[in-house]
């Protein structure tokens, strides 16, 4: 009952069940970078296509048409301002019609005194964010302080959020640059 046949079929079992994790985990995966393609790239440049805006705060790598501005330069983007702390835009009261602010909440330190700064310069404000079903980028501790708790990309208010589960510990030791 426990010769070496049966030792053959526990071993065969454990090696089998390492299979399939790997498979799942393999397809965890893909589906993950699939949703974060979907969110992050598709929905946003339909986004960034709708418009001409006015001001793209936090720009990265992207050319939103009117004034991009950024706490650092990524690449080469048109009518670039650098920015020192998104507390305090250097900006004019109401300087701006269209303000896209695109996956920056979840950053900063504090998004409602963000927002407000943004509210501040701007009379349309459209802000992306990271939804929950894209689980991957919406619960990332090591890049994102912010879950916000919405199924929508894009909000014309700032949505309710709580704080990233051990984004604080990640951060402390880890962290960005201060995003205000």
């Amino acid at each position: 009952m426990y010769g070496p046949r049966t030792a053959k079929l526990g071993h065969g079992s454990r090696v089998a069940r390492v299979k399939a994790g790997v498979f799942w985990l393999a397809l965890f995966y893909v589906f993950s970078w699939l949703v974060n393609w979907l969110s992050y790239r598709v929905l946003k440049g339909r986004v960034l296509k709708r418009r001409v805006w006015d001001l793209n705060i936090c720009c990265g790598t992207t050319d939103g048409g009117g004034v991009n501005a950024d706490i650092a330069v990524h690449e080469r983007v048109p009518n670039l301002i650098l920015v020192r702390d998104v507390r305090r835009l250097p900006f004019r009261d109401k300087q701006f019609g269209s303000v896209l602010c695109s996956h920056t909440m979840e950053h900063v330190e504090d998004p409602e005194g963000f927002y407000r700064e943004l509210q501040r310069v701007g009379d349309d404000i459209t802000l992306l964010t990271p939804p929950l079903w894209d689980i991957t980028a919406a619960l990332n501790p090591l890049d994102h302080r912010w879950l916000f708790l919405s199924l929508k990309t894009e909000h014309r208010v700032l949505p309710n959020f709580v704080k990233v589960p051990l984004s604080s510990f990640f951060h402390r030791y880890l962290g960005q640059r201060n995003l205000g």
